[in-house]
């Protein structure tokens, strides 16, 4: 569990831009309620009526056709509130997303994989919730006793409401964002401290909602395992720091925090704790070992690489797999060693990698002596089983192991320093994201799902008022009808975030139902994503993972269509 800085690694390439215009178009289509892109041109009730919405300028309509056209829309309004109270029963026939499912952004043939690499650290390790706020703890006091920050900064207790992975950092103008796929701030997900910042607050200080390029530049993605505990602690400064009226760089903030955040680990302060009290931190796995074994019973080669200390890795290996030091693990007679470790799962285990230095770096191996805590001096030409080694660089590993790029899949939580390198090299990646079981869950939700439904029957609404007639020609029936439009989809929009963050929202979308810019990652880097390893287990070894034939962006998300609900 080894800190490294983070970079901002955001979306704003030539050659995204051209894909970014075919995802809005698409994400366009289906937010007006359904795959057909012609559906819109046929009018909300689904009758073919005026040719609103077949370009982008709305229909120059006198002012008699536009009143009329306007109690129309007024009209369908009315039934389609009559008719979300039989929204509940269209939801029941709709299928659910599996939480522990796995889901596709690049076909894999499992049948192809011969190697399995995973990272420790919220990969194969489980922590409890209790983890972030011991990294927030030992982070504050380090910058009260280190770098001299005031010592009400103790009073602080970490929020873990507050937080949510893929939020950016911006370093000159001290705000926590929360960013869609296409680099456009979300309405309410711009905080300056604790505090949320509204849109014309957010128009005042950005001039607009879109991160461009210059400005991109300034941001730091918050994407990793700690990111929760860095993101809660940056806003809390800033906070403070505010309300006690202190000249302050925001810049500076966020250096001392990332540094606070890495002492804590590379310190081993954080390591020294879990291992003190694993029941408090760490969550037994029984399922992880099956899973384990199940691949070497198979015939599949195993690795471990990982930026943490070996007896880290040790200590919470043999208590989240209950491993006692003479309990064997049935590991075939013909792998070699003792087969009363862990480290027997695996054909080679790899610490203090060094991530991502490891996958562009020269660094030799070395062979660690477990007993003596020490470094050998010999070259390392070959992985001997139930050896541990330290460093070490891809090149060397792929010319030791003589392992080809697209028969290996590696697991892990970081997109940038756990898969960005591999999926360079040709490996296939398999993202860790805990959140997404939780998330998955509250989709699947009624609740959830109906005020989904309705979100997109009344953003099919707008859309038509906004078609049908110009702004400079709107009456006060109109103008009516919008502010009542726009404040059901408030009211829906604010049902929803509350079901996953009260602060930020989903992780994964926006409160439009964009995708988030931490999906784009996600999306970039990741051939597949689940919540854990072991949810490999639902699937043969040899089965062929497709994406969706329907798939937007993000594949475990649902898409509901309004259609579903017109019964007026």
């Amino acid at each position: 569990m080894v800190a490294v800085r983070r970079g901002l690694h955001l979306f704003f390439t030539p050659s995204l831009e051209t894909r970014s215009a075919v995802l809005m178009s698409s994400l366009n289509s289906q937010s007006r309620g359904g795959h057909d892109p012609g559906r819109f041109r046929r009018g909300f009730s689904g009758t073919v009526a005026s040719e609103v919405g077949t370009n982008s300028q709305p229909c120059n309509l006198d002012g008699v056709k536009a009143e009329d056209e306007i109690e129309n829309i007024r009209h369908e309004f009315e039934e389609a509130k009559r008719s979300f109270l039989k929204i509940p029963v269209a939801i029941k026939e709709m299928p659910k997303m599996n939480p522990k499912g796995i889901y596709v952004n690049k076909n894999l043939r499992l049948d192809n994989i011969q190697v399995y690499g995973f990272d420790y650290d919220y990969t194969l390790a489980h922590y409890s919730e209790n983890l972030q706020s011991l990294v927030y703890d030992l982070a504050k006091k380090h910058l009260v006793n280190e770098l001299k920050y005031p010592e009400s900064c103790l009073q602080f207790e970490y929020d873990p409401t507050f937080p949510i992975r893929g939020l950016y950092y911006d370093r000159l103008k001290g705000c926590l964002l929360k960013l869609d796929f296409f680099g456009s701030i979300e309405t309410d997900g711009c905080f300056f401290g604790r505090r949320k910042l509204s849109l014309e607050k957010i128009k005042e200080i950005y001039g607009t909602r879109h991160i461009g390029r210059d400005q991109a530049r300034r941001l730091v993605g918050l994407m990793d395992f700690f990111c929760f505990s860095e993101a809660c602690l940056i806003a809390d400064i800033v906070q403070h720091f505010v309300d006690a009226k202190l000249d302050f760089d925001f810049s500076y903030v966020y250096e001392d925090v990332n540094h606070a955040i890495q002492h804590v680990h590379r310190s081993g302060l954080a390591h020294k704790e879990i291992i003190a009290d694993p029941h408090k931190y760490l969550v037994k796995n029984s399922q992880l070992l099956c899973f384990l074994k199940m691949l070497k019973q198979k015939g599949k080669k195993l690795f471990l690489l990982t930026n943490s200390p070996y007896y880290f890795v040790d200590g919470g290996m043999r208590f989240m797999l209950e491993v006692p030091s003479k309990h064997r693990l049935n590991i075939p007679a013909d792998h070699g060693g003792d087969r009363n470790s862990w480290r027997e799962i695996f054909d080679v285990v790899i610490a203090q990698a060094n991530k991502p230095s490891f996958y562009n770096s020269d660094h030799p191996f070395r062979c660690y002596d477990i007993e003596k805590d020490t470094l050998a001096f010999t070259a390392v030409d070959r992985f001997i089983p139930n050896q541990v080694y330290y460093h070490g660089c891809l090149k060397s590993f792929l010319h030791i192991t003589k392992w080809k790029g697209p028969e290996v899949i590696y697991f892990g939580d970081h997109l940038f320093s756990d898969l960005r390198g591999p999926s360079k090299a040709g490996w296939r990646t398999a993202a860790i994201i805990h959140e997404l079981e939780s998330e998955i869950e509250i989709q699947n939700d009624e609740s959830y799902r109906f005020q989904q439904a309705k979100f997109h029957i009344i953003q099919e609404l707008l859309g038509k008022v906004h078609a049908t007639v110009v702004s400079s020609k709107r009456g006060q029936a109109c103008r009516a009808l919008l502010d009542e439009l726009n404040e059901q989809r408030r009211q829906c929009r604010s049902a929803m975030r509350s079901m996953f963050n009260s602060s930020f929202g989903a992780t994964f979308l926006t409160d439009t139902g964009r995708e988030s810019a931490f999906s784009y990652h996600i999306h970039q880097y990741a051939d597949v994503y689940t919540s854990k390893p072991e949810n490999f287990m639902l699937y043969p070894p040899e089965a062929w993972l497709h994406v969706p034939y329907d798939i937007k962006i993000m594949p475990h998300h649902v898409k509901v269509p309004s259609s579903l609900f017109k019964i007026w």
